[in-house]
């Protein structure tokens, strides 16, 4: 019988690049999992994930890998939660890292390496609360309070193809804001407005 290392380096020598492997195996995942598989089967295929992240708010940017030999890294982490802090009250939390999987899924689905940049990480519930009371669009117990949403764009990426490849991936929910030029990407359910 072959080991899952045997096969994995029979598939990689089957395509073209390494990044052909990820991006044909985030596209199964897109048309394949549910919602509470997305996190732990993409953990499985990457051999390590990176994100690049720049916050429209404090003008900070980060290019890091969170993820590698077989573990989340706890420097890149700590730089990802700062960097997504909520840039009114500095509140800082611990980002879900199945949240961060979810936005290297979506950059290799986008097969680019460019920024996100960050409109909304984290929000405490001060902020929250205070959004919530001058929007309609923001839930009064958002998933951002949770470390469990984010808000971006690219850049280099017409917003409805980043909104598209978001709900490819069906790893959460998915919230299209064409006026205000965002995509709204969380891991809670799955549900799409």
């Amino acid at each position: 019988m072959k080991s899952h290392e045997q096969i994995e380096t029979k598939i990689e020598s089957t395509l073209h690049s390494r990044r052909d492997f990820f991006k044909l195996g985030a596209l199964a995942l897109a048309t394949s999992l549910s919602e509470s598989a997305f996190a732990t089967t993409w953990a499985d295929m990457a051999p390590k994930r990176s994100l690049s992240l720049y916050n429209i708010h404090t003008g900070e940017q980060l290019n890091t890998v969170f993820w590698a030999e077989g573990i989340y890294q706890p420097d890149a982490l700590a730089q990802i939660n700062y960097l997504l802090r909520d840039y009114r009250t500095g509140d800082i939390l611990q980002i879900d890292t199945g949240l961060l999987d979810l936005l290297s899924a979506l950059s290799v689905t986008l097969d680019t390496n460019a920024q996100f940049h960050v409109i909304s990480g984290y929000r405490s519930p001060a902020t929250n609360a205070m959004l919530n009371k001058s929007s309609h669009g923001v839930a009064k117990h958002s998933l951002h309070m949770d470390g469990l949403a984010i808000d971006i764009r690219m850049p280099n990426r017409d917003l409805s193809d980043v909104h598209r490849a978001a709900l490819a991936l069906k790893g959460g929910g998915v919230g299209f804001y064409p006026v205000l030029d965002f995509v709204h990407v969380d891991v809670g359910r799955i549900r799409t407005w």
